[in-house]
């Protein structure tokens, strides 16, 4: 084996990315490049019930996106690598450290059930593997007449062994002991020709000349039959790291039911891969400093594994929002309001009308000028890209719909806050600077010399523009607004209070 690091990521395209497969991908991206070895991608693909057409190609789309650059030029396809794992498995055949097994599934579960009632270990394992025990010259009869069959491998040579325990080094979790005793002769060769899991990914593994495995820790348990397979063989091992299960937050297993766990989903809600790169890191991997924000570069300088914790690594979502929002706020804002584009538009807010926008519900041209602005007002209260609909959607409306109510500042009335209100618009009337600054310094200069109180003016000012309870500062809004359309807000609520 090379003394080069070689890592793999190998999915299976059966649908979405889970969070737990990314993390993978991305530790064995950070190992690889850490080491200055190679970072290789396989599609595991020999599962063709649960097949799903063109989930390859999202699958190689979001780890190029991601920046996860992988070093094999050929992707390698396991649905197109039949032939080779056949030709491993007869040799194991005529070694005899394999066999044909034409045990039918009646049979199978009649085995099972005695097991059940004999209070043993469910499986294929000793006395209970019968097509162990058949003529090499008789099982290939068999073969020749055409009888269903699938290929099993001997994990322990007879029924009297003495052998009670596999003992193997994790790079995570240290020695880890496997009982023999009741470890099945398990499939490699099912019976439609396509090889199993535990089978296909090792070889591809041999024959890459991977020399870490990194995966879920739901893996150890049938790690023995992997060190089974190489032994077999003769090849040298490469070296297991079994990474923590990820948890949601009552610490079960972290699953759909409790929330997205595809990534696809934190892509399409607008969460950056900035901030995905960054939360899904640390779930489980320590950096021991107090550092939190890291570009991939840092990554790839401070990664190692002895920084992986054992323990479960719970899915935090406030921490990934968190991320988010740090990322949208350093974000330049012309990008961002790229970003945002396509969201406005799915929300029907805007519509292109050219090499500009317009305003889907009243027809107006916006510039790509006045969506920055819109954006810019919207950035501190973005969590995530499809935030923004629901955050500056009150600028796109003609006409707001609230309670008139919620116009009135604590005590003062509904009269009061008629009067306050006309009094700023006859000022905002003779003011031309309509910049936000200028707005802020003119109207609370205004309010000041009036001796009027600035919750009374400020507060209706606000809901007229937004129609909100929480909505940005009122000077904002009304820039991008403009003149006129801020002395028609104002109108309205007037009329709304009587």
């Amino acid at each position: 084996m090379t003394n080069k690091i070689i890592t793999r990521f190998a999915p299976s395209p059966t649908g979405y990315m889970h969070v737990g497969n990314f993390r993978t991908a991305l530790y064995s991206f950070l190992f690889a490049r850490k080491n200055n070895g190679q970072f290789l991608l396989r599609i595991e693909d020999t599962d063709r019930a649960r097949f799903i057409e063109g989930a390859d190609n999202k699958i190689i789309d979001i780890v190029n996106y991601f920046g996860l650059k992988f070093d094999n030029k050929e992707i390698i396809f396991q649905s197109k690598r039949l032939d080779v794992y056949k030709k491993y498995a007869e040799q194991l055949i005529s070694e005899d450290k394999a066999y044909y097994c034409f045990c039918s599934e009646e049979k199978l579960v009649k085995i099972k059930e005695e097991q059940t009632t004999n209070k043993l270990p469910p499986g294929y394992w000793g006395p209970h593997r019968s097509c162990n025990k058949l003529n090499k010259n008789e099982a290939k009869e068999k073969v020749k007449n055409g009888e269903k069959y699938v290929i099993r491998l001997k994990m322990i040579p007879d029924d009297n062994t003495t052998e009670e325990n596999g003992v193997w080094n994790d790079l995570i979790h240290g020695e880890i002991k496997t009982e023999m005793k009741f470890q099945e002769d398990f499939v490699i060769i099912k019976s439609d020709g396509f090889p199993t899991y535990n089978f296909a990914h090792m070889i591809d593994d041999h024959e890459m000349g991977v020399t870490h495995v990194m995966r879920g820790e739901e893996f150890i348990s049938s790690t023995i039959k992997h060190i089974r397979l190489y032994e077999a063989f003769g090849w040298q091992l490469p070296q297991f790291a079994h990474l923590p299960l990820l948890l949601n937050a009552d610490k079960s297993k972290l699953s759909k039911r409790q929330g997205d766990v595809a990534v696809e989903d934190y892509l399409k809600k607008g969460y950056l891969k900035e901030a995905i790169i960054n939360f899904v890191v640390l779930l489980g991997w320590n950096p021991k400093t107090e550092q939190e924000i890291f570009s991939l570069a840092e990554l790839v300088e401070q990664f190692s594994l002895d920084k992986i914790n054992k323990s479960g690594a719970v899915f935090n979502i406030e921490k990934l929002n968190w991320f988010n929002q740090y990322y949208i706020r350093k974000m330049d804002l012309a990008d961002l309001t790229a970003k945002c584009l396509p969201y406005l538009l799915d929300a029907g807010l805007i519509e292109k009308d050219g090499e500009d926008y317009k305003n889907k519900e009243t027809g107006e041209t916006v510039s790509n000028d006045w969506i920055k602005k819109v954006v810019l007002l919207a950035r501190e209260r973005l969590v995530k890209l499809d935030d923004i609909s629901e955050i500056v959607k009150f600028l796109f409306t003609e006409k707001s719909e609230y309670d008139p109510e919620l116009l009135v500042w604590k005590k003062s009335s509904k009269e009061d806050t008629a009067k306050n209100l006309e009094l700023l618009k006859n000022f905002l009337a003779g003011v031309e600077d309509f910049s936000k600054e200028n707005l802020e310094v003119e109207i609370k200069k205004f309010i000041e010399e009036k001796g009027l109180g600035v919750g009374d003016m400020l507060w209706p000012f606000r809901i007229a523009l937004s129609g909100l309870k929480n909505s940005p500062p009122p000077f904002d809004i009304a820039e991008i607004l403009g003149k006129n359309r801020v002395l028609e807000k104002i109108d309205e609520a007037k009329i709304l209070l009587k």
